[in-house]
């Protein structure tokens, strides 16, 4: 099933500099935050929430589905599955900014582990009449796995990086994460729900979290223009990860040589 772009839903926020400076010491970056300073890409993540009473929230901690932006599939368990960015011009904190937001399509299809519903959605972001940020972002909807259901085999990683950083991962981290992006999901959080109701060994690290990552290490080397990424395979929050690197091409390995995410990354320079 394919349909056509919702109507937009638009949400407006002003960039609190309180909040990026919290997010850069949740992640460890020495950056200060006043009013008219550029935010670091992704930054976006912390701002626009979507907050709902308890009665609005499914099992998962998330808002439930069955709105005008994302029907009800009668799937329980939800994934990002990734997503596409493109920085135009940088949003700055303290200022007022607009996110208006549209379902671009739906899909159903059978997979080896049952029925999968997948939701892209399109955001645009925009302070003082500039389109600031355009983002696509892929939502994957999935049934409950049966207790003895053999696990998908994850990808291998690519050999060869050129380039490669270590990244470690904290039950306390993921906790201020989830609560800056006001993540409800029980996997970043709640150990038990993660390991008894959606079958991970563990606390998730969230995706997200993760393309965060890639995306200030990409800063290091030029202003980042355009940003592609995918998860392959969850990481949790034991696992120590490599960041990879070879040209535009970005991977996150796990510690087993399992593929977790893949990206694609160019900077302003090079588009």
């Amino acid at each position: 099933m394919q349909d056509h772009p919702t109507e937009p839903q638009i949400r407006t926020d002003v960039l609190d500099p309180a909040r990026a400076g919290a997010l850069a010491a949740t992640l460890g970056l020495e950056a200060t935050f006043a009013e008219g300073t550029p935010l670091p890409p992704f930054f976006h993540q912390i701002y626009f929430w979507d907050a709902r009473p308890p009665e609005a929230l499914g099992r998962d901690g998330h808002p439930a589905v069955g709105d005008a932006l994302i029907p009800a599939f009668g799937l329980p368990r939800r994934m990002w599955a990734g997503g596409a960015l493109e920085f135009l011009a940088p949003l700055r904190a303290g200022r007022p900014a607009e996110k208006r937001s549209t379902r671009v399509s739906t899909s159903r299809k059978t997979g080896r582990s049952g029925p999968l519903a997948f939701v892209t959605l399109h955001h645009e972001i925009w302070q003082d009449g500039t389109l600031c940020v355009r983002e696509a972002q892929d939502l994957v909807y999935r049934a409950d796995a049966a207790p003895d259901a053999p696990g998908p085999v994850p990808p291998r990683a690519p050999e060869g990086a050129a380039g490669s950083t270590e990244v470690r991962f904290d039950p306390t981290l993921l906790f201020r994460y989830s609560a800056l992006t006001f993540n409800g999901h029980r996997i970043h959080y709640d150990p038990a729900y993660a390991r008894e109701v959606e079958g991970y060994e563990g606390l998730v690290v969230h995706g997200p979290l993760l393309a965060q990552k890639l995306l200030l290490w990409a800063e290091e080397t030029g202003p980042v223009a355009t940003f592609r990424f995918r998860g392959t395979s969850a990481l949790m929050v034991h696992e120590a990860a490599e960041l990879c690197r070879d040209g535009a091409r970005m991977w996150v390995r796990g510690p087993d040589g399992r593929q977790v995410m893949t990206a694609e990354v160019n900077t302003a320079q090079t588009v």
